[in-house]
């Protein structure tokens, strides 16, 4: 996966790589001749260390299983949850008029609101 020596790979072995990845060993190989020699202090220091607990097979399958899961009840559940809410939408308007100037404030308060968030998630800081 990538060109460094004694650089362990992420991937499995035949697995294509993340995105990340092959960024982050782009940016490796970008910077291969910027090496500070410390007479092998960082490899005795990563020798130290411990290894590295490699997660279960298991665990992609069965997020993915909960997920499906997820997405099956929410499409039974949302047909009915939908026309409630339209329903219940229907008998509070039709209660109560309304002037368009109402409305259109309703919808700029809206737009305002959707923006704001959009901006502030958007931010870059």
């Amino acid at each position: 996966m990538n060109d460094l020596p004694n650089a362990p790979s992420a991937a499995p072995h035949g697995a294509k790589p993340d995105w990340i990845d092959r960024i982050l060993a782009q940016d490796a190989a970008d910077h291969t001749g910027d090496y500070i020699s410390d007479s092998g202090f960082t490899a005795r220091v990563m020798q130290t260390l411990p290894s590295v607990g490699a997660l279960p097979a298991w665990r992609r399958p069965a997020i993915a299983m909960l997920w499906g899961v997820a997405g099956i009840l929410l499409a039974i559940i949302l047909p009915g949850l939908a026309f409630d809410i339209a329903q219940g939408a229907f008998r509070l308007l039709a209660a109560k008029p309304f002037a368009l100037s109402t409305v259109a404030s309703m919808v700029v308060a809206a737009g305002v609101a959707t923006w704001s968030v959009a901006a502030f998630v958007l931010r870059k800081d």
